[in-house]
């Protein structure tokens, strides 16, 4: 069984981590998949949703809105400031995963960990920062029909949460109608390709 806390805190380690070594150019870089922010936004969301999610305010998650309302106001603090908010919440988000089978908190910042990678050219991200995640959500959205054993553990992971689009969905040649493959993504689907590494 995964440990929820642990894998929140590997995550917001390597992101810290990753983030230390940014320079200015880096930061400014468009993320695909998400909602045109930069590198710092992401950070920025990585460090105000866990606030959020901490104090209970969690109304219209995780719409534009909530993420809007955490992200604007960090977008002018510098990157330490973000990663040290995110470290000041760990204990506290890693208690919130205790006995939570859909910890969404832990899902989402191994989805924009893996977001970044890609965003800065880093390849995939480590396995067992994403692996666990992709464990339990796989069987929820396949359900008894299983989870097809030919398809790549990652691109799986990624479209699960909406960070490939239709037609590369469509490119594995699944037995699925176009409306069960758009079933598949959690944010809904998307037309735009995504950057594969």
């Amino acid at each position: 069984m995964t440990d929820w806390g642990d894998l929140y805190r590997a995550n917001v380690d390597a992101v810290s981590r990753l983030a230390g070594d940014l320079d200015d150019a880096a930061l400014t870089t468009t993320v695909p998949a998400s909602p045109d922010w930069t590198v710092h936004e992401v950070l920025a969301h990585l460090a105000g949703g866990p606030a959020d999610a901490i104090a209970g305010r969690m109304d219209g998650a995780p719409g534009p809105a909530w993420t809007e309302a955490h992200v604007a106001p960090r977008r002018g603090r510098p990157v330490d400031e973000l990663t040290g908010e995110m470290r000041a919440n760990l204990d506290a988000v890693a208690a919130s995963t205790v006995d939570n089978p859909r910890p969404a908190i832990v899902w989402d910042v191994a989805v924009h960990h893996a977001d970044l990678h890609e965003a800065l050219g880093l390849g995939v991200l480590p396995e067992p920062m994403w692996a666990p995640v992709l464990a339990a959500v796989a069987p929820m959205k396949f359900g008894t029909a299983g989870v097809p054993e030919d398809l790549d553990d990652y691109e799986l992971f990624r479209a699960l949460f909406s960070r490939r689009s239709r037609t590369q969905m469509q490119s594995w040649g699944l037995p699925l109608s176009a409306d069960q493959l758009d079933d598949l993504c959690i944010f809904g689907p998307r037309e735009d390709d995504q950057p594969v590494p």
